[in-house]
């Protein structure tokens, strides 16, 4: 079996790291590239960097800023926000990120997924969903939570799938920043839909709960933010913990 992958989440306004509830009331957490660092040299798996509000300001990412988060770090690093063209993934990967994350670009130009595949692999290509739970359905959202798109989760998870998608990054809208545990039944229900890699994000908030969605979930990944952010849970002693319970990991 594969290890599981521990991913801290760079959530970026501003310049600053920040992180909220259920996509709302933002809270300063530091210098993302001192943070980007930190986690680099605790054993994070990887790193995942999102301009939060380059779409909704349409504007680019901040390629500077992702040069030097690249030069402190040696462990693979995802860059997502504001990306709505082939010649922006370009722009990134040669600022020092190993994969993109596309969201809104995604939903509104699906062909662009097969487009980044096509020219720099489906490994490159992460596709992000945030979604949230309506009656019996989940929904994918656009714009940081804003826009509600009408799309079912798991049949656009399929259809990211087969345009060229290497792994699809899940948060559940309803979980994030809530502390109380993962979507896991939505993510066992994303494992068996789509045949590549699954990032957990959303709702971590005890060692207990990585343990939960590496087994029940069934996620090759999981993020998390404000946990390591406010230093509530540290990367190593979150690596033991998950060794002694018999989940595959790197130390």
């Amino acid at each position: 079996m594969l290890a599981k992958r521990i991913i801290p989440c760079l959530d970026i306004k501003d310049g600053r790291t920040v992180k909220g509830v259920n996509f709302e009331n933002l809270l300063d957490a530091g210098d993302p590239v001192e943070l980007a660092a930190l986690y680099a040299g605790k054993g994070a798996d990887e790193l995942v960097f999102l301009d939060i509000t380059a779409t909704l300001e349409k504007r680019k990412t901040l390629y500077a800023m992702v040069e030097q988060v690249a030069s402190r770090i040696n462990i693979p690093f995802t860059v997502g926000g504001g990306i709505s063209e082939l010649a922006d993934v370009g722009i990134l990967l040669n600022s020092g990120a190993d994969k993109i994350s596309i969201n809104s670009a995604a939903v509104r130009r699906p062909q662009l997924i097969s487009e980044i595949a096509d020219k720099y692999g489906n490994q490159c290509v992460v596709v992000a969903i945030d979604a949230r739970r309506e009656k019996d359905k989940w929904i994918v959202y656009l714009n940081g939570g804003r826009l509600h798109t009408g799309l079912e989760l798991f049949a656009w998870a399929a259809e990211a799938e087969r345009l060229g998608a290497g792994e699809i990054l899940f948060t559940s809208m309803d979980h994030d920043g809530t502390k109380e545990g993962f979507a896991i039944d939505a993510l066992s229900h994303m494992t068996q839909t789509v045949n590549i890699p699954v990032i957990a994000s959303g709702g971590a908030g005890t060692m207990a709960h990585f343990a939960d969605v590496f087994t029940q979930g069934a996620a090759d990944a999981a993020l998390a933010a404000s946990i390591f952010h406010f230093r509530e849970v540290a990367i190593p002693e979150l690596k033991q913990y998950l060794m002694h319970h018999n989940i595959p990991i790197r130390l």
